[in-house]
């Protein structure tokens, strides 16, 4: 994504205080007739759910350390939809020899005066941009593919500027505190989308922002 960090789940769902564990990757425009027919027939027997969010990235700086981020999104395909607010945590630094990157996650649904809340409070958006495409699921895992793109003018979701050639793609599941057979399941479904695309443990926080 450069520059927004992700993670860039669509506006689902709104489970609050679980642990995300995630793996990414990317596959190019070229391969992603491919990838999506593979997932087709590794996902579960329906049609995968089609998106088109935007979402506004928010800072609190504080006295010292790094700002506090939250993230507001909005689906731009159902407008009168909630809005969502999420928070990611910091990765754990556990278990080495855990297959995914795990994080607190607190999701919830808002009202649509979410953005005028978060300035009121001192947030100061930072960056928002478009993340659009497919969610398909397998049991409970999630599997995103998405294209994102910049905005060009603050506020203006019709000018946009896509950011790369490549697809981001996201295997994740919630789960509480401690499920780790999640990851080893993770594992082993990211086994089956190579060589097509290889999805890995990657840190946003030293992902540049």
């Amino acid at each position: 994504m450069e520059a927004p960090p992700v993670t860039v789940m669509p506006v689902t769902g709104g489970t609050i205080n679980m642990m995300e564990y995630l793996l990414q990757g990317s596959v190019l425009d070229q391969a992603m007739e491919s990838f999506l027919h593979r997932l087709r027939g590794l996902c579960d027997n329906m049609e995968p759910e089609s998106f088109s969010d935007h979402e506004l990235v928010y800072l609190l700086k504080g006295q010292q350390g790094n700002p506090f981020v939250l993230r507001a999104r909005r689906s731009l395909t159902h407008p009168t939809a909630p809005w969502h607010l999420r928070y990611l945590g910091q990765p754990e630094v556990g278990d080495k020899s855990r297959h995914a990157l795990v994080r607190n996650c607190v999701d919830v649904a808002t009202s649509h005066s979410l953005p005028d809340f978060l300035n009121e409070m001192g947030f100061r958006l930072d960056h928002e941009f478009i993340s659009s495409g497919h969610l398909f699921r397998k049991g409970a895992l999630k599997i995103v593919v998405s294209k994102l793109s910049r905005v060009v003018i603050p506020g203006n979701t019709e000018n946009t500027e896509r950011l790369t050639l490549s697809n981001l793609v996201e295997l994740s599941a919630l789960a509480p505190a401690g499920q780790d057979t999640v990851s080893e399941d993770m594992r082993s479904f990211a086994e089956q989308l190579k060589p097509l695309v290889h999805l890995e443990k990657i840190d946003p926080t030293k992902q540049r922002h």
